[in-house]
């Protein structure tokens, strides 16, 4: 019998307390080893009479499922690299298919006689639909010039914890071939200032496209990912904001949005007017021929000239059949508008009637909503145009729904708490704590399912750490409990202080390993309360240094301001 790990036990309580069949085979699979079973269950809603029902064996299915931390057989690596390769051939037969529709729709603008063999009828009228929607929402062309802006990850250039604003200022910049026309624009930046006035000049280095890495998903395989040159991706999450602002105009704030897709995907639960939709590897299989058959011309050229036509993958140049891949600084605004101009155009085919977003049509990335009688429309429209739907997080019937990490059965939250690496420290045992608090969503039955696991977490916990209770709005850094009553409280100047578990030590880089002009670029591309981190209260920090990714190195019991 394998060696059970603490979080193990706390699975185990949670099976004794739901005692159902399914809790019964996940108890067996743990004590037995029989990892690959246990993260290979799924839940399917359609199998449930109510939703407590549901939400007990989800619990136990799905608490591990994306833990990275569990010792499965899977090469989680080589699923990621699997799943880029069958998304560029998904993406190449694609392309095929669109092509036609270019040429048909170019001739015809140039009042050349127009194809007729390879044209159909229907999807030629839906293609014009969706261009005439995004020519309506984004309008004829970007503006001329537009502000980029710095993201928090690592470039192509810039790797491991050398991502920081100076340091990505202090490497030499890169850049694709294809984007040569912003370097005129990228000259007159406080960047381009510091990288010319250094001792030794870092002009731009020209690479042939992004880096192809994984990132942890669950405990099954990665996510693959592409890592952009440096001034790619400064100027493509400026596009990204544009594109963003264009939407907004639409009437979608994707600011807010998922608090609407949760709001409204409860409601189809009950009343079942909206189909929820979700799709595999959306970011991968939106194929070049879509942007550029669906696109205004002159959007299309600035996202040609800003993305990476290549991808280094395992060893060698691949040349991209998709037109952008996650770590593209606008791969996620363009799915959202693309999606959302196809599902509105299937709306209007359908029905007759006007499609308004987030009124009739809603889309987050590729969560998409839309109305329930013209759900297997939107299916079938997106599945010529290369994309295919995760069956599994699909629901166009029955009482459950989901969408943007809400899940409801009949109106009822049953989003289960996923554990996504072993609990090794203090912090991260509060962290289990309050998500098996929240996925009981304060459900007297739920909570005493949950209970004993609970407490069994605390008592991992040492004895000062295990009684600082406090509100959910402090987050993780208090075990939570709305009980005022249990919190350990003082007053200071009138001020009510908490007392929490916080971090207490960061791993900062001085201010003194950059050169001055360094320095001032990166004051004039970040927030005050950026340049030397923030409190967990939120006051600014003196400026002491620079504060990388993952940066908290220690924790300690201490004291923060709570009203």
């Amino acid at each position: 019998m394998p060696v059970l790990r603490p979080v193990d036990r706390v699975l185990l309580r949670i099976c004794a307390q739901v005692a159902t069949p399914r809790a019964l085979a996940v108890k067996l699979m743990l004590e037995h080893g029989e990892l690959d079973q246990l993260v290979s269950l799924q839940t399917d809603p359609k199998h449930y009479p109510t939703a407590e029902a549901y939400w007990a064996d989800a619990q136990v299915s799905d608490l591990l499922r994306k833990d990275e931390s569990l010792s499965t057989s899977c090469d989680r690596k080589a699923v990621a690299e699997e799943n880029f390769l069958k998304s560029e051939r998904q993406c190449a037969l694609t392309n095929l298919r669109l092509a036609p529709y270019i040429i048909h729709l170019r001739r015809k603008d140039s009042d050349v006689p127009p194809l007729a063999d390879e044209i159909e009828d229907g999807p030629l009228e839906l293609i014009q639909r969706v261009r005439k929607k995004l020519r309506d929402w984004l309008g004829d062309r970007p503006p001329l010039t537009w502000e980029g802006r710095f993201g928090p990850g690592a470039t192509y250039g810039d790797r491991g914890r050398l991502t920081t604003l100076p340091d990505k200022m202090s490497s030499r910049p890169t850049i694709t071939t294809s984007a040569l026309p912003f370097l005129f624009q990228w000259s007159g930046t406080a960047w381009a200032t510091a990288c010319a006035s250094g001792v030794v000049r870092r002009d731009p280095e020209f690479v042939a496209g992004n880096r192809f890495t994984t990132v942890p998903k669950d405990a099954t395989k990665h996510r693959g990912i592409a890592v952009e040159p440096s001034i790619n991706v400064f100027y493509q999450l400026g596009l990204g904001r544009l594109i963003r602002k264009q939407l907004r105009r639409a009437g979608v704030d994707l600011l807010s949005a998922q608090d609407t897709h949760r709001r409204v995907a409860c409601e189809a639960s009950r009343d079942g007017g909206f189909a929820t939709l979700d799709l595999s590897n959306a970011s991968d299989t939106v194929c070049h021929n879509l942007v550029r058959l669906c696109l205004p011309h002159s959007w299309y050229e600035h996202l040609r000239m800003l993305r990476s036509p290549k991808t280094f993958f395992k060893g060698q140049w691949h040349v991209l059949e998709k037109f952008s891949s996650m770590g593209n600084g606008y791969t996620f605004e363009l799915e959202t508008v693309i999606f959302s101009a196809i599902t509105a155009a299937v709306h209007e085919m359908v029905t007759g009637e006007a499609a308004k977003l987030h009124q009739n049509v809603f889309v987050y990335g590729d969560d998409i909503i839309c109305k329930t009688d013209v759900s297997l429309d939107v299916i079938a429209a997106l599945r010529w145009f290369g994309f295919s739907l995760n069956e599994r997080k699909s629901f166009v019937s029955g009482p459950f729904r989901e969408s943007c990490g809400g899940d409801y059965f009949n109106g009822v939250p049953v989003r289960a708490h996923f554990l996504k690496e072993e609990p090794s420290e203090p912090s991260a045992y509060i962290a289990l704590a309050n998500g098996l608090r929240r996925a009981s969503q304060g459900r007297p039955g739920r909570w005493q399912t949950v209970l004993p696991s609970w407490l069994r977490v605390l008592d991992e916990l040492p004895l000062p750490i295990r009684n600082l209770f406090g509100p959910e709005a402090l987050g993780d850094i208090v075990i939570h409990d709305e009980n005022s009553d249990r919190w350990q409280l003082r007053l200071r100047s009138g001020i009510r202080y908490v007392r929490v578990y916080r971090p207490a030590r960061w791993k900062r880089v001085g201010w003194d390993h950059f050169r001055e002009d360094v320095m001032l670029a990166s004051f004039l591309y970040t927030r005050w309360d950026e340049r030397g981190g923030t409190l967990p209260c939120g006051r600014p920090r003196p400026y002491v240094g620079v504060t990388p990714r993952d940066s908290v190195s220690g924790y300690k019991v201490g004291w923060v301001p709570f009203s």
